[in-house]
């Protein structure tokens, strides 16, 4: 039997309320408001309306998927908002970076710190807090930003998509209906953004469906993360360093991370690809393990644990960034693959993929014009869409 469901039309579409879905949200008003603003010429178009742009937000709130205690680069920020630091929560500016090495006992600094782990004018964030703020612009800007609504299915039209159906509310184990049984809904959206995370439920679908992968496979990497109220004068807000060897091996790709917030808080996190050969390696054991080093068990002694989780990297780089871009689609963030593994970056890539020119020349093409999926002219958008990773990758020295 086929459910029967409330369709609602939308102009864009953004799933995922993350640092590149809101950085997309937020730079299309933007464009909206400058369109609005020129009078909604004969030339430029009729008036537009950042309502009709809609995001979707799985969790209760913005930011409950985001854990504090991250690096940003601030230069897609500074783009997106401009004065951002008049308002944005900017948890303390890096006034150290440092490389260390572990062996079991002992820890050396690098006497010069590797280009990739140079982290001078970037903020250390609470990344939680900065897209809760990021959030609240893209309300006030007009979008709908809708909480509690998951994509479940996409709706494809031809050779692109169409938009999502969101999920079922009311339904058992087994996915059969409750008494309380409420069908999700069948948003339809000219242009459709996925900015789900690494390897988001839609886009692993979708990338497969439309065979979008790269010449590479995708590869993972998992980073398991703590915060802690640490005794006083044991860390310096601002501190960064990253750390190498014990107790990883050196047949293992991954380090460590110890950054140093505001008000004594501490970010601990341990990084490894998930390519380890020993079907025995547990990276959270390990991670329990990295604490017990005597550089790391100065730090904590006398400390409090206050938030842990884990989240999952796409590290396969660019060539197994999949295909971004589709008639009607666009692929941003983790879902795009947009992270520098080597820096351990990637909030300034995910809200730079999210407002590149790609995206809003698609919604200034298709959106005027009438009320069908916007087509991608495929060489723009993939020239667009890659010029932000080619400069950092050459910043990067890669």
């Amino acid at each position: 039997m086929t459910t029967q469901r409330e369709q609602l039309e939308a102009d864009v579409l953004i799933v995922g309320a993350g640092p590149a879905g809101l950085a997309c949200a937020l730079h299309l008003a933007n464009l909206i408001k400058k369109h609005n603003e020129a009078g909604g010429s004969s030339k430029s178009g009729p008036q537009l309306s950042a309502e009709n742009i809609y995001v979707l937000e799985k969790g209760r709130e913005i930011g409950a998927h985001q854990l504090s205690g991250a690096i940003m680069n601030p230069k897609a920020l500074a783009e997106l908002v401009p004065d951002f630091e008049k308002s944005a929560p900017l948890d303390t500016p890096v006034t150290d970076d440092a490389a260390l090495l572990f062996t079991r006992g002992l820890s050396f600094r690098f006497p010069i710190t590797p280009p990739p782990f140079k982290n001078m004018g970037n903020y250390v964030v609470s990344l939680s807090k900065v897209t809760k703020w990021l959030g609240g612009l893209v309300e006030a800007a007009g979008v709908n930003v809708f909480k509690e609504f998951g994509g479940a299915e996409m709706v494809y039209e031809g050779d692109g998509i169409g938009g999502v159906i969101t999920e079922d509310k009311g339904v058992d184990k087994n996915g059969k209906p409750k008494d309380n049984f409420t069908p999700g809904y069948e948003l339809r959206a000219k242009v459709t953004v996925l900015a789900e995370g690494t390897r988001g439920s839609l886009t692993k679908k979708l990338v497969e469906k439309k065979k979008l992968d790269n010449i590479n496979p995708q590869s993972y990497g998992i980073g398991i993360k703590e915060l802690w109220d640490v005794q006083p004068g044991r860390i310096a807000p601002g501190y960064v360093a990253h750390t190498l060897g014990w107790p990883v091996s050196t047949e293992m790709y991954g380090g460590g991370w110890i950054y140093g917030l505001s008000n004594n808080r501490l970010s601990i996190g341990l990084v490894l690809a998930l390519e380890y050969s020993d079907p025995q390696f547990d990276p959270h054991a390990a991670f329990q393990i990295w604490k017990t080093h005597p550089f790391l068990k100065k730090i904590l002694d006398g400390g409090k644990l206050a938030r842990y989780g884990a989240k999952s990297l796409p590290y396969g780089g660019w060539y197994a960034m999949p295909r971004n871009y589709l008639d009607g689609g666009l692929i941003i963030g983790d879902s795009g693959s947009f992270l520098d593994s080597q820096r351990l970056k990637g909030i300034h890539l995910a809200m730079k993929s999210g407002m590149l020119r790609n995206v809003s020349w698609i919604f200034s093409h298709g959106v005027p014009a009438d009320h069908r999926r916007a087509r991608v002219d495929r060489p723009h958008a993939r020239a667009r869409g890659t010029r932000g990773v080619q400069e950092n990758r050459r910043a990067a020295g890669s």
